[in-house]
């Protein structure tokens, strides 16, 4: 039976590929792998820095870069506003730190000019319903729901209303939790990303084979979002099924921020994505058939007995 192409249902007896797009992108079963360096909050407040995180991706050959955008009065708990932390400002409040690495209008406006100059998407993880106000300005190809966010469920309703894509990333959930936030979300527009939310994650807790889980469970595009260190784990969950590799870039793993010990620095970053291009090529259709290139060997090698 012909392939049968949808996005969020299952029809009986058709074989079914899932597939959104993001922009000018295919996404999804059979499509080349999008890949997603998130510089998050590694830039540590610094545009300049932004700038230069996004000129690595671009040159490592992404697909988008990714921010996360947070209003920290809203998306702060209350109880941890005022706990202290060493930082580069000096020894202040969270709250405190969480406005020093966030970006307001200027700063996007340069950041989304900067990327159509390098010609790559961006989007951003949203932590509150006031940043998808604030981002929807600059009419993004996505939302990203980070993990943290995955049971917000009023959150979760106002992205779907803007009918974008929605990203959700399901680390630190479980699969009722992961299957109550779907059923809000639906699965027309929705890539669902495998994670585990630790920082940096051991190899015996990255758990790949949950790719394949997600994608028997669910009708839509699956991908990984990993925080290993080093690019094996995140070149085999391509193979186990990812349509969609996320990882954090950073210019310098040893750089003060929460996220660099788990981040990509801009070498790493061109050789995954080289190594994931590579592994795209390599995997094949799954019919057996004999090449031209192996006439030679054939002729030369093959005994036939009866």
């Amino acid at each position: 039976m012909g392939r049968q192409v949808v996005s969020g249902r299952r029809l009986e007896g058709e074989a079914v590929e899932r597939v959104i797009s993001l922009a000018q992108r295919t996404v999804g079963d059979n499509q080349p792998t999008y890949v997603v360096a998130e510089i998050g909050i590694n830039h540590n407040g610094d545009l300049d820095l932004a700038l230069r995180l996004i000129d690595a991706a671009a040159h490592a050959g992404v697909d988008a870069v990714k921010f996360q955008k947070r209003t920290p009065e809203v998306s702060v708990p209350a109880d941890q506003r005022e706990l202290k932390r060493d930082t580069p400002w000096g020894y202040i409040s969270y709250l405190e730190y969480r406005r020093r690495v966030e970006f307001g209008e200027p700063e996007y406006r340069a950041i989304h000019r900067h990327c159509q100059e390098r010609e790559v998407d961006w989007f951003a993880s949203v932590w509150d319903e006031p940043s998808v106000d604030f981002l929807e300005a600059f009419d993004p190809i996505a939302y990203k729901i980070p993990s943290a966010a995955l049971t917000d469920g009023r959150l979760l309703r106002h992205v779907q209303a803007k009918g974008r894509p929605v990203i959700l990333s399901s680390g630190m959930s479980t699969m009722e939790e992961i299957e109550r936030a779907v059923a809000i979300l639906g699965t027309e527009k929705l890539v669902l990303i495998h994670a585990t939310s630790t920082y940096p994650c051991d190899p015996e807790e990255l758990n790949l084979r949950m790719v394949q889980t997600l994608k028997n469970r669910f009708p839509c595009p699956v991908g990984y979002s990993g925080h290993e260190v080093g690019l094996i784990p995140s070149v085999v969950a391509v193979s186990l099924g990812a349509c969609m590799v996320e990882r954090h870039i950073t210019l310098d793993r040893a750089m003060w921020g929460t996220d660099q010990a788990a981040s990509v620095e801009p070498g790493g970053f061109e050789r995954l994505v080289k190594y994931i291009r590579v592994t795209e090529s390599s995997l094949g259709d799954g019919v057996k058939r004999v090449y031209a290139s192996e006439q030679p060997s054939l002729r030369r090698l093959r005994r036939v007995i009866d």
